[in-house]
């Protein structure tokens, strides 16, 4: 069991000899769920009445102060998109339990009260719910990822709305990139000569930077708009009937188009879970408890099928520790790609025999350039001053050593200024729950909260440093290299690179 569960075990009251496992499946957000457990253990009197809780959620449900999150684990690399999913799981309840004004779990709490005030024992038998979410993502295909994101996105508010607002922050960067190094893209050059003095050319680039906003953001976000109106889906959550949800038959075909979503996801968040919980009430079950378990009732028929048949379970350690992630990842390939390409770019120009200066004068443009991007989109985020100049000093980083993301040390030092814990969560579904406000001000009262403004600086200052790097960066190198004749130069010294290297390479051969 969790910790709570091993040390709640000492209190447990004697066994009674009967060792016997009752199961009532609930709907987590049912008022009828509550009223059957309340009525299940006052009849059957059971030793210990065990629910499908670990232990942080039961200090949640007991109102007490959550964890803090373990900032390392939640800055490296997936535990951000694993986030996601939780948050996904956990608005889906808050919507469900809004609809039919009950607090999420209300069921499970009702388990334990009632326990208490019969003085029964209390047993936590769930897996511990990070474990959970770590290995429901890593069974996530990217399809299924990009479903999941996108599902969280949509509850935003209107498609057209969101799709727009996501285009709009996507084609003003891509202006004002663009802008930068070319242009004008619409607007006719001279269209605007009659304005007196330089307003003319002022005009004609600020006039152009509008449109070409207006034209990537509808380029954009119309096609986003197009894919949340599939991810909302046609169902209306107020179509549902709670009492019908702890149905056998209902049931099923909600698990089985769950499955029909994502086999590997429903094999972590729902038949692996049955199989952990049957473990737990098992070991209960032979020392002689009898035990009423209080479960989803999702949970219902694969606990019991265990119970039935415990000669079918799975090995414990096959239940517990974090998923390994698959061996390819195109992500992982094409971040160590491009620095394999910086590597070999100013390994190549030693080699070509390139001097100091332009060595420095490149190296310093890929500093430069990442300082301002990364810096400046922390800053966006909603980082702290210190914050974002470690975003911007550390970006170019990311270039030459993916491993490094600029992203962790703005989150590190941000995490000198904000707390993060596990509530944050709930704040951010309330926020979402506001159908009436528009995106932007959504996204404004989410920035408030920490811990969603600490992965947002985390996922721009990243952005920003890919795109100073992979985008502006090369842009800017025949600028830099005219002292040498611009690309013709730099392509020179990188050919006299391959066959100084060939050379090295054949000798030591």
């Amino acid at each position: 069991m969790t910790e709570h569960a091993e040390s709640a075990a000492d209190e447990f009251p004697d066994p009674s000899g009967a060792g016997r496992v009752d199961v009532v499946g609930t709907a987590h957000v049912s008022e009828h769920s509550v009223k059957e457990v309340e009525s299940a253990i006052e009849e059957s009197e059971p030793d210990i009445v065990a629910v499908e809780l670990d232990e942080g959620r039961y200090r949640q449900i007991k109102g007490e102060t959550p964890d803090d999150l373990d900032a390392s684990d939640l800055l490296r690399g997936n535990t951000v998109f694993q986030f996601l999913a939780y948050w996904m799981l956990s608005y889906i309840q808050t919507r469900l339990g809004d609809r039919f004004d009950i607090e999420p779990g209300a069921d499970m709490k009702a388990g334990i009260d009632t326990a208490e005030r019969l003085g029964l024992g209390v047993a936590l038998v769930d897996r511990d719910i990070q474990t959970t979410v770590q290995r429901f993502w890593a069974r996530l295909t990217a399809v299924e990822k990009l479903k999941l994101v996108g599902s969280l996105a949509a509850e935003m508010g209107p498609p057209l709305t969101v799709g727009l607002t996501i285009g709009a922050v996507f084609g003003g960067l891509f202006a004002v990139v663009a802008g930068a190094f070319g242009g004008p893209f619409i607007v006719p050059s001279g269209a605007l000569s009659v304005l007196p003095g330089g307003l003319g050319g002022t005009a004609e680039g600020l006039l152009d930077t509008l449109l070409l906003i207006c034209v990537v953001s509808a380029g954009i976000g119309i096609p986003i708009a197009a894919l949340l109106v599939r991810f909302r889906g046609e169902a209306d959550v107020e179509e549902f009937d709670m009492e019908k949800l702890t149905d056998t038959d209902v049931v099923s075909a909600m698990m089985e188009e769950f499955r029909q979503f994502s086999p590997g996801g429903a094999e972590a968040l729902i038949d692996e879970r049955d199989a952990f919980i049957a473990h737990r009430l098992i070991a209960l079950r032979e020392a002689g408890y009898h035990v009423l378990a209080v479960v989803g009732a999702g949970h219902r028929e694969g606990i019991q099928g265990y119970l039935d048949d415990p000669e079918t379970l799975p090995p414990m350690e096959s239940l517990t520790g974090t998923e390994g992630g698959r061996r390819f990842s195109l992500y992982k390939l094409v971040g160590y790609g491009f620095g394999v390409v910086f590597l070999v770019f100013f390994g190549l120009l030693i080699l070509g025999g390139a001097s100091q200066a332009v060595l420095l004068e490149l190296f310093v443009a890929l500093v430069a350039v990442n300082a301002v991007l990364a810096g400046g989109l922390a800053k966006v985020a909603g980082a702290h001053w210190s914050s974002a100049a470690a975003a911007g000093a550390f970006g170019w980083l990311t270039s030459l050593f993916p491993l490094l993301a600029a992203g962790w040390f703005a989150g590190y030092v941000e995490l000198r200024y904000i707390s993060v814990n596990i509530s944050d969560i709930a704040t951010l579904n309330e926020i979402l729950n506001d159908q009436e406000s528009p995106v932007m001000d959504l996204v404004s009262q989410m920035r408030g909260v920490p811990l969603f403004r600490l992965i947002l600086v985390v996922a721009l200052t990243n952005v920003g440093s890919a795109i100073a790097s992979y985008v502006v960066f090369p842009v800017l190198i025949p600028y830099i290299s005219s002292d040498i004749g611009g690309m013709q130069g730099v392509s020179r010294l990188l050919w006299q690179g391959v066959r100084e290297g060939t050379q090295i390479l054949v000798g030591v051969l």
